[in-house]
């Protein structure tokens, strides 16, 4: 059945279509979440409360065949809620890491994370998920070139940050 079937079935009523809908995107999501929330549990936990929000949500979507890319909007948006609170439960301080590696790795992650919203989504799809721009541009319905000047904002910013800390060369992804 092709994922548009499914989604009309889904919308009928029909648990197992939805089921099937979900299962068939449950890497992709995975993958996103574990890219925003870097702990699998959170990541669960946010995969599941999509689920949850698609399926009582979805009579609303009118173009099944962006069913995926409506499902990873709810995603980045539940990923972007869990954040929040976690921000406001844990003040973030700096980690002490011995090795070299791992210090430049929660050092991007701690400058990724102090990108405005739009930027970091644009770091997470292209550098974690390894999406286009075109697709990234599909999934935030913002055009191609906003995307590349978001792109290219956020990559100068990471470039200010890691100047001013000194201690890191920061090398553009390709």
């Amino acid at each position: 059945m092709l994922q548009e079937d499914l989604v009309k079935a889904a919308q009928r009523g029909d648990h197992e279509a939805f089921h099937q809908l979900v299962s068939g995107n449950k890497q992709k999501l995975y993958s996103i979440a574990i890219s925003y929330l870097k702990d699998e549990n959170d990541a669960l936990e946010v995969i599941q409360e999509t689920t949850c929000r698609a399926y009582t949500k979805l009579t609303r979507l009118k173009e099944p065949r962006y069913f995926q890319t409506w499902m990873i909007r709810i995603l980045i948006r539940c990923c972007i809620d869990e954040q929040k609170r976690k921000r406001k439960m844990i003040q973030v301080t700096e980690p002490l890491a011995a090795d070299l590696e791992l210090d430049f790795k929660l050092s991007m992650e701690m400058a990724i994370n102090l990108l405005a919203p739009k930027l970091r989504h644009i770091i997470i799809l292209k550098y974690y998920e390894n999406m286009t721009l075109s697709e990234i541009a599909n999934l935030l319905e913002k055009p191609e070139g906003t995307v590349k000047t978001w792109l290219n904002k956020a990559l100068k910013e990471l470039r200010i940050y890691f100047s001013k800390e000194g201690e890191y060369e920061y090398v553009q992804p390709n």
